[in-house]
């Protein structure tokens, strides 16, 4: 698992700082202010001068972090490694606040919130050239003022960059519609997620009245404002028997949408509390994913399969699978070893439960 914090020691500062990890002060693009400069490294331990001030850093070994953009919060001892440079899976998690509950939620809602958008903006002005950065919860949008004006100004001074915003579309509103055509939608992404075509098991599965027909009110905004969606659907116990009704509802009143994301689940968070319940194993029954996936296809919707291992999928619908998980959480297995299809399998979640997950697991 690659570490995303990382220990560190500097002087006391009342702002959280920002900065780029540079190995090479000779490059031409070190801006003054916003690089810490190596000066010397022994074992793990790496001394950086960002324009006078010390930084000491325990960086992990065989990775120098170089260009990797960190930020330091008031009273740590830990740098948070927002940009991995080397990396294509790089997400700010920008709240932890929700409005939802979902029973797959890997990411727990919290009741309190740190606002770190302007440092997170500030982070952007550092990432390398059109990278993708990932926009994530919580519930952006219960910060809509702040998300937006961050979208607006990266826009503005980052034209480069792309983002992908997952969002519950639960508070899009008309008079968003003005302001979202102002961004470059080409540059953006919205995933939102999608259980069913019902709103009894849809708004069970994300654990609020009335979400469904919300959810419905925010897509319509997002497709007026001509944004790019990609819809997206976990698979579980309690929508498993709807897939196929699902992708007609998606294919045809969602026509819109970029791409659909069926997605397998996650052991972390309430996912990991509720994996009994709610884990469906693909690898020995396909059929409902298999249904969906026809579905969509025959109205020619785009589909990705996200977090399947290969091996868990039959031959003919790999095609669809991507390589979902993020680098720091992903691992594999003693049976992916001289596998032939590893450099291009999702493999598995850091946090997979090999005793309670896919009873179909096989070198291809």
């Amino acid at each position: 698992m690659i570490p995303l914090q990382l220990r560190v020691q500097t002087d006391a500062h009342a702002e959280p700082l920002v900065f780029r990890l540079r190995n090479d002060e000779s490059a031409l693009d070190i801006s003054p202010g916003r690089d810490a400069i190596l000066r010397t490294r022994s074992g793990d331990l790496a001394l950086y001068d960002l324009e006078g001030r010390e930084i000491r850093v325990i960086l992990p070994p065989d990775d120098m972090c170089d260009n990797d953009v960190v930020m330091i919060l008031p009273g740590r001892s830990i740098a948070h490694r927002l940009i991995r440079s080397a990396s294509s899976h790089n997400t700010l998690l920008v709240t932890e606040q929700c409005d939802q509950l979902c029973v797959m939620c890997s990411q727990p809602p919290k009741p309190f919130h740190n606002d770190l958008f302007r440092p997170f903006f500030e982070a952007c002005l550092l990432a390398p050239k059109g990278a993708v950065i990932g926009i994530s919860g919580g519930e952006p949008l219960l910060h809509k003022a702040r998300l937006f004006d961050f979208l607006f100004m990266a826009h503005l001074n980052r034209p480069d960059l792309h983002f992908h915003v997952l969002t519950n579309a639960q508070h899009f509103e008309e008079t968003d519609i003005d302001f979202l055509r102002q961004l470059d939608q080409s540059k953006i992404t919205w995933g939102v997620p999608i259980y069913a075509s019902t709103a009894e098991i849809h708004d069970r599965i994300v654990g609020k009245s009335g979400a469904f027909a919300t959810l419905q009110e925010g897509l319509t905004v997002l497709a007026r404002s001509g944004a790019s969606i990609e819809l997206r659907t976990v698979v579980l116990r309690s929508n498993l028997s709807v897939l196929a009704a699902l992708a007609r509802t998606v294919s045809t009143r969602f026509a819109y949408c970029k791409v659909w994301a069926i997605m397998q689940l996650e052991n972390i968070g309430y996912g990991r509390k509720n994996w009994q319940l709610e884990f469906a194993d693909s690898s020995t029954d396909f059929a409902a994913v298999k249904a969906g996936v026809d579905v969509a296809r025959a109205f020619g919707l785009n589909v990705a399969l996200y977090n399947f291992p290969l091996c868990t999928v039959p031959s003919e619908y790999r095609m669809y699978c991507c390589a979902s998980i993020s680098d720091w959480k992903q691992k594999f297995l003693l049976e992916c070893d001289h596998c032939t299809a590893r450099h291009d399998c999702c493999g598995f979640f850091d946090w997979y439960p090999e005793h309670r997950g896919f009873k179909r697991v096989n070198r291809l």
